[in-house]
């Protein structure tokens, strides 16, 4: 059976938090799975663990039943960057998706990086750079997830020009990922991508129902400094104009305060808008503090069922 056949058929800041309210945090209560009493599921993505990972002390692998047993997480969402060399290996997805069915863990998506410029403005890279997704499409359809995440960061420097190129590159890619029941799903993450009514307006335009957003709470810098961001989009009005079309959320957290809320971020705020839009699916944690990656998870995990449960009625 050769690969394709194969996919498709098996595939049927503030850091202060103090020492005791960090425990407080850290019981067992953040080691049970997500409360019912959510409008929406908890998710992991791997890069809040990346450090971890790029010290080689995790491996994609053994990420699904890190989620589970030791942070009560029982849904992820792959960064492909962990598993760059694994996406056409049989054995290897095999092997992956045993496991996490064992584990009783869901695949939600794979976040893909690093395959080129879906918004090229050269004709023959954004070509490239859509079939370079297209190993990603059968892998995530083999793992049971529902949805890649891409980007759709411009390389012209003019928004109508950049526009027609993200509208072309994600249409083909949406395309080519319908038969396989793959959604394409993108990230505000730079450039034109994280003004919120540019990247709304392309899926628009693109006008496929398997072609979304994957809005992140945090990643609205649309132009880079010396120092930082010199240039960013207001978060929650970008939110707002990203949910009538997300197939996912990212809850982005990079600093706590001494009360176990996120300091750069109102997730109360954040939270209503998503719940406005009258969405149910998975909300993944991508934290990039700078304290314990572990720690981090478990305090965006306990803000997350507080607010959420907050927001139930």
């Amino acid at each position: 059976m050769d690969r394709r056949k194969f996919i498709k058929a098996t595939g049927k800041g503030i850091f202060g938090v103090s020492a005791a309210t960090t425990m407080g945090f850290l019981n067992q209560n953040a080691l049970a799975k997500t409360a019912d009493d959510l409008f929406f599921k908890i998710s992991l993505a791997e890069w809040s663990l990346h450090r971890t990972l790029f010290a080689g002390k995790l491996t994609n692998m053994m990420f699904p039943e890190k989620a589970k047993k030791d942070l009560g997480i029982h849904a992820v969402e792959y960064v492909n960057q962990f598993f760059k060399d694994r996406a056409e290996d049989e054995v290897y997805l095999k092997e992956l998706k045993s496991r996490t069915e064992d584990l009783d863990v869901k695949n939600v998506l794979i976040m893909i990086d690093g395959e080129g410029h879906l918004a090229d403005d050269d004709d023959k890279k954004r070509t490239k750079s859509i079939e370079n997704h297209y190993k990603w499409v059968e892998a995530a359809k083999f793992l049971g997830c529902h949805s890649i995440r891409v980007n759709a960061y411009a390389t012209s420097k003019d928004m109508e020009e950049g526009k027609a190129a993200a509208v072309d590159g994600l249409g083909r890619l949406t395309e080519f990922a319908q038969p396989y029941g793959i959604n394409i799903i993108v990230e505000n993450h730079g450039g034109f991508s994280s003004n919120g009514q540019w990247l709304s307006g392309v899926i628009k335009e693109v006008g496929q129902p398997t072609c979304g957003t994957l809005p992140d709470f945090g990643n609205f810098c649309i132009k880079r400094g010396a120092d930082g961001c010199a240039e960013e989009y207001d978060r929650y009005k970008g939110v707002k104009e990203l949910m009538p079309y997300a197939k996912g959320v990212s809850a982005k957290s990079i600093a706590f305060d001494a009360d176990g809320n996120c300091v750069e971020t109102d997730y109360k705020k954040m939270l209503k808008i998503v719940k406005k839009a009258g969405y149910t699916g998975h909300v993944g944690i991508e934290s990039e503090s700078k304290i314990d990656e572990e720690k981090a998870i478990l305090l965006t995990k306990s803000l997350l069922e507080k607010v959420g449960k907050s927001l139930y009625k």
